[in-house]
């Protein structure tokens, strides 16, 4: 069996549709989220490489998962996250969920409904979150609107691959009956531009994007670690934004992601105003109560 980093897309972390460990994350803590963050990409190529069959695909996110644990020593980033997990006495339970996930796109291609969606974030991007929490120790009352914002960051770039993933993968993750509901056939997602009842579909998804990320709000003022709260609200803002432009955009045929400036423009506006959200929080003066 070749190894896993044989078959990597050569997508990094800079790629991403928000900021995996930047600056504004203290440098102790960017170490561990980047070996994390390569395990993980390396198991997202993994299930969606063009070639593999999927029990190859099955087998070699089996073995990473093993090297993880400490069986064996052949997957560099599974040895690397390994060692880190260790050198702060974390679980691999984490990383291993999101294993789960991508599991999951080998064997299942469709989704019937909302729920099933969401049961797939639950997977899929729920445990990146929590996972960068508990790098942080922050308490775990925090996960709820963390699990919010990481599904809708997920369900975002769901609808802005719709097309590719159909194309290359066969894999849908529209629910069946939101397309049902609006007229919306699979084969759509095959066109040069969205039909009309492909466009209803998408822009009753993102419905279900806003009242998610409405629910991950409440994430940044209840998480301690202000440089943590503050790329909170960065990728906050990327999520809503993208979403704007699902909104208006056509992802069969127009861009929906950000480009390098506008990027760089939501990430200075989101760290002054997550800076002076806190300093107003430290001015506010505390009542007593008797």
């Amino acid at each position: 069996m070749k190894a896993a980093r044989e078959h990597r897309s050569g997508k990094g972390h800079k790629d991403e549709n928000f900021p995996v460990a930047s600056f504004v994350i203290e440098a102790r803590h960017r170490g561990l989220i980047l070996a994390f963050y390569e395990f993980v990409r390396i198991a997202d190529d993994i299930a969606d490489h063009p070639t593999l069959t999927a029990e190859e695909k099955l087998a070699q996110l089996d073995r990473l998962e093993a090297e993880l644990h400490g069986s064996g020593d052949g997957q560099p980033e599974a040895l690397r996250l390994r060692a880190a997990l260790a050198a702060r006495g974390m679980s691999a339970q984490h990383p291993c969920d999101v294993l789960t996930a991508f599991r999951m796109d080998v064997t299942k291609l469709r989704y019937a409904d909302w729920s099933e969606l969401i049961h797939y974030c639950t997977y899929s991007a729920m445990p990146v979150g929590r996972f960068v929490l508990d790098v942080h120790g922050e308490d775990r009352s925090t996960w709820v609107a963390s699990d919010a914002l990481c599904a809708a960051l997920q369900v975002n770039n769901h609808l802005q691959d719709c097309g590719k993933d159909y194309r290359d993968l066969n894999r849908v993750y529209i629910p069946k009956d939101a397309m049902t509901a609006a007229g919306m056939t699979v084969e759509m997602l095959a066109a040069d531009r969205s039909t009309p009842e492909m466009t209803a579909t998408l822009r009753g998804l993102t419905t279900g994007i806003e009242r998610l990320l409405n629910e991950s709000q409440a994430l940044a003022p209840q998480v301690a670690n202000m440089r943590l709260a503050l790329e909170i609200g960065v990728i906050q803002s990327y999520a809503a934004n993208i979403l704007a432009l699902l909104k208006t955009r056509d992802p069969l045929h127009e861009r929906v992601h950000l480009n390098k400036w506008q990027s760089i423009g939501f990430l200075l506006s989101s760290l002054a105003g997550g800076l002076l959200r806190r300093a107003g929080r430290k001015l506010t003066p505390q009542v007593s109560r008797a």
